[in-house]
């Protein structure tokens, strides 16, 4: 009877588990950190400030410029934080005269709204991508995804015609991170509860442009081995660049980061 009330107590507690996972799971996945929508931007380089009107909310973005710019970027950054610290990357792609946009998430700096699906993220990331479209020639747009970006800037590479797709520290997909992080939760568990999959393995062969992987060996985050699997995955020209010794946060510190972009951009 004993282990009866045992048996029954550990089922119970993990069904409330898997409850408390499935409806707080933004909370588990996304950090956003908000900002006064009076908060005024400043960085070294020339910029503008950029509301996107999207279904249900705003999203805030960064446009930065150059003079007589070789392309742009659209920067999909990780999930912590707002513009306020990411928009310093910035500075790692105007100095080599490209032209680069970062938009905020919902519910992230100035953005409003809150996520509460990834179609939602999709569907934001393809209006930051069209403002682009209407300002610069598509052949002179590079998709840039950093960590859960990656999941965002895969998706939207397969639906569009970029000049090129970067990842840096991808995931392969977020089933396969949750299994990393919590290896006594069985895999058809979290695929079942999931509501961010992430299908970065699924879309990436569906990708038309080249496809560039930064990842460092050293990542406690986002396993190495990810951008290696995914490397096999990819239909076009691609090519992993290996950071030794480079962790989740710190590859633009490694001089072969900014080596091996510059050559990418060129």
């Amino acid at each position: 009877m004993i282990l009866v009330k045992f048996i029954l107590v550990v089922i119970l507690g993990f069904i409330v588990g898997c409850g408390v996972f499935y409806f707080r799971q933004e909370n588990m996945i996304f950090y956003p950190e908000t900002l006064p929508p009076d908060f005024q931007y400043s960085f070294p380089a020339r910029f503008d400030e950029v509301t996107l009107s999207v279904d249900g909310a705003a999203i805030n973005a960064l446009h930065f410029k150059t003079d007589n710019p070789k392309g742009v970027i659209i920067y999909f950054h990780g999930n912590a934080g707002n513009l306020r610290g990411w928009g310093e990357v910035a500075l790692d792609f105007t100095r080599l005269s490209y032209d680069v946009l970062i938009p905020d998430y919902r519910g992230y700096g100035k953005s409003t709204g809150k996520i509460r699906n990834e179609e939602m993220l999709h569907r934001d990331a393809a209006v930051a991508y069209n403002y682009l479209k209407e300002r610069y020639f598509e052949n002179q747009i590079t998709i840039y995804g950093r960590s859960i970006g990656t999941g965002i800037a895969v998706y939207l590479a397969k639906e569009t015609r970029p000049r090129m797709l970067i990842f840096e520290s991808p995931i392969f997909n977020m089933q396969d991170l949750a299994k990393h992080h919590y290896p006594f939760m069985p895999s058809w568990l979290i695929g079942l509860v999931l509501k961010y999959p992430m299908r970065t393995d699924l879309w990436i062969a569906d990708v038309p442009c080249p496809v560039y992987l930064f990842h460092g060996t050293e990542d406690d985050v986002v396993p190495y081995n990810s951008s290696e699997r995914l490397l096999k995955l990819t239909r076009t020209q691609s090519r992993l660049i290996t950071i030794p010794g480079g962790g989740h946060n710190n590859l633009n510190n490694f001089p072969l980061y900014h080596e091996e972009l510059e050559r990418i951009l060129k």
